[in-house]
Formats: structure tokens, C-alpha cells, sequence
């Protein structure tokens, strides 16, 4: 069966781009696949499962209503936590017009950040307190 490989993000500055999502996931950088590849691709830590995060340098925008984006997980940390922790990493908060107004218990919460070079991306987790 097929299966994602990565996921491939357009940056205008991959340095800084690498740099954020290296931070944000604890991701290494793969090493480039030939001479000349200059794509940076972060992937797990061995032992780690995930997929692997490409980036590469585009003169596209990054779009406000994206029609891909990722959502992470905060894991076992407070959603707040992660939420600040992304932020003093770089990430910006998103003026998101559609959070749901009622929310189930039982749903984790999300929210919208952008990361340094625009590309949107939720968070989910538990509020704690």
C-alpha cells in the first residue's frame, strides 16, 4: 500500500524555515540526497515514528485559508504550553475566524499558528487548569 513519504512545505527562507521546524519537532536534518539537493528535510530522530517535513525555497505566497496544512499534537503538555513554547520558537498567532463556538468535553481543543514563513498549522491538545 502507499504510504506518505513527507510532506513538502514551500519557503522563502529555508534556513530559518529548517530551523523553526527542526526546534518545533526535535527533527533532524536527512542528509542531502545528491550533489547539488537543496531541499532541507527534516525527519524522526531514529526510533522516532513521523513523517518527514521537506522544505524548499518558492515564490508563492503563503496562503491565509490553506487548502493543506499540518496539525501537531501536543502530546502529554498543557495546549497552552505548546502554544507558547511554538511561539518564542517563532511561530505567530493566527487570527482564526472559525474556532467552534461549542465544544464537546471530550474534543481536544486546537489553535492556529503560522510559522515564520506564513505556512498555517493547528495545534491540538488538552486546556489543563
Amino acid at each position: 500500500m502507499t504510504a506518505i513519504g513527507q510532506i513538502s512545505l514551500g519557503v522563502t527562507d529555508d534556513v530559518r524555515a529548517g530551523e523553526f521546524w527542526h526546534q518545533a519537532l526535535g527533527y533532524v536534518r536527512r542528509p542531502p540526497r545528491f550533489e547539488g539537493d537543496d531541499w532541507i528535510i527534516l525527519e524522526p530522530p531514529p526510533g522516532v515514528v513521523g513523517v518527514a517535513l521537506a522544505m524548499d525555497v518558492s515564490e508563492s505566497p503563503a496562503e491565509e485559508f490553506p487548502r493543506i496544512h499540518l496539525d501537531l499534537n501536543a502530546g502529554d503538555r498543557d495546549l497552552n504550553d505548546e502554544v507558547d513554547r511554538l511561539v518564542a520558537l517563532g511561530a505567530q498567532r493566527v487570527d482564526w475566524p472559525h474556532y467552534p463556538e461549542n465544544t464537546r468535553p471530550e474534543v481536544p481543543a486546537f489553535v492556529v499558528l503560522a510559522d515564520p514563513e506564513g505556512n498555517r498549522f493547528c495545534v491540538e491538545g488538552r486546556r489543563r487548569g
